[in-house]
């Protein structure tokens, strides 16, 4: 598989945690950038840190690598090989999926490391904005 290109936006993301019950709080429709997963037991909230949300658990200060687009279903391995890049530095993610692409979140404090490592693998990484 050819080596993507990721661009690094220009925001700093919170993942936040509810109880499975919650309702979606309407502020998030309007934040530029939101992902919503509800699963058995909990729903996920991903947005700009600069809009707050009543939750249960809060991660914050997280920067998003989007995979750019679209991807064709019929690609494999996408998050599997860029993850494994950035396991083998140590630098944890959180992936998202949407129909046309990837993104993969990494700590503020690792986002540096994380354009490195993939740089040095041979992936193209848009950092201006």
């Amino acid at each position: 598989m050819s080596k993507l290109t990721l661009k690094l936006i220009s925001e700093n993301f919170s993942i936040h945690s509810l109880p499975v019950n919650s309702q979606i709080p309407q502020e998030i429709f309007s934040a530029p950038i939101y992902f919503i997963a509800k699963t058995f037991e909990e729903i996920s909230i991903v947005l700009p840190s600069r809009y707050t949300l009543d939750s249960e658990d809060v991660e914050t200060d997280w920067q998003a690598l989007e995979v750019v687009g679209p991807l064709d279903f019929l690609l494999t391995g996408i998050l599997s090989n860029i993850s494994s890049v950035l396991a083998d530095e140590k630098i944890s993610i959180f992936a998202m999926s949407t129909f046309d692409t990837d993104y993969i979140l990494v700590k503020s404090n690792t986002v540096e490391a994380a354009i490195s490592a993939l740089r040095l693998n041979h992936y193209q990484v848009i950092t201006e904005q």
